[in-house]
């Protein structure tokens, strides 16, 4: 599959392709403008391929109902928006929502308790820039009641654009769970994220993309394994030199032979990526 946005000669995506499994975890790694959130818009239907085809069970989701398709995803976008209505309204995206469940989608999203502290909180508006005096939510909470919001619907596919972006550690692992549990009752996810700690811990496997194009699909143990599991960083004034073996007793006896400071370490999927990144995946 290949995409052009509209008016431009320039290719966004060139000759993706990639497989989503059902019950995976999958995450889309890249720096900016590699076509991650680009490759999300076509899986949503906000653009068509300029060649090729996207299938969900075999079929060409163009083809899908509009609503049949929406209903088969639930999206966040990382610009995502909570509206000024209640928590209620918000996660069932109507005014008239399911109670139950809503409760039981904040509930999967871990805030229901935070909700209950306050009972009033689930029919008051969300504070936002139009309305200065609804109940007030954190990022991460906001970021939690969007992720209900595509629960509610239960679709078995939830696509997310980086989901823990300006998380502090211990909300990034608190989001890790939920994901793990929500992945847990056969719910696909498919993310794209900046954090390779994110990628390695939470991802059964890895997509690579670089100026559009998917370099490489794999396990982050694979992706590593391919470096090299061993890493030796080698400190030279403000340098450091990282050297990269399979086994552990190539990378000691590599180390044994330094003269200068080293330290022996295991080798990360952001090694991998940086590796990459700085090597064959830079323009030439």
């Amino acid at each position: 599959m290949s995409f052009k946005y509209p008016g431009s000669d320039e290719w966004a995506l060139r000759h993706v392709n990639l497989t989503l499994n059902i019950g995976e975890r999958l995450a889309l790694v890249g720096r900016n403008g590699s076509g991650k959130t680009t490759l999300i818009k076509l899986l949503v239907r906000l653009f068509k391929p300029t060649e090729g085809t996207i299938t969900l069970n075999d079929i060409d989701i163009q083809k899908y109902d509009e609503d049949e398709y929406r209903s088969l995803l639930g999206v966040v976008f990382q610009d995502f928006r909570l509206f000024a209505y209640s928590i209620a309204e918000n996660v069932a995206a109507t005014t008239h929502p399911d109670r139950d469940r809503v409760w039981q989608a904040l509930t999967v999203a871990d805030v229901a308790d935070r909700v209950k502290q306050m009972p009033e909180t689930i029919d008051t508006p969300i504070t936002t820039a139009l309305s200065d005096d609804g109940v007030d939510v954190s990022g991460g909470e906001a970021q939690k009641i969007a992720i209900a919001r595509a629960w509610y619907k239960n679709a078995p596919i939830m696509i997310l654009d980086e989901p823990t972006a300006g998380m502090d550690a211990l909300s990034r692992r608190q989001m890790w769970n939920l994901l793990r549990k929500l992945n847990g009752k056969n719910l696909t996810i498919l993310l794209t994220t900046h954090y390779m700690e994110e990628a390695q811990n939470l991802c059964s496997r890895v997509a690579l993309m670089d100026h559009g194009k998917l370099e490489e699909v794999n396990t982050p143990a694979g992706l590593i394994d391919s470096l090299g599991n061993y890493t030796v960083d080698e400190f030279a004034g403000d340098e450091t030199h990282s050297h990269y073996f399979h086994s552990r007793e190539e990378a000691i006896a590599y180390l044994s032979g330094l003269s200068g400071q080293a330290s022996l370490r295991e080798t990360t999927l952001e090694d991998v990526f940086v590796e990459r990144a700085g090597r064959h995946l830079m323009p030439s």
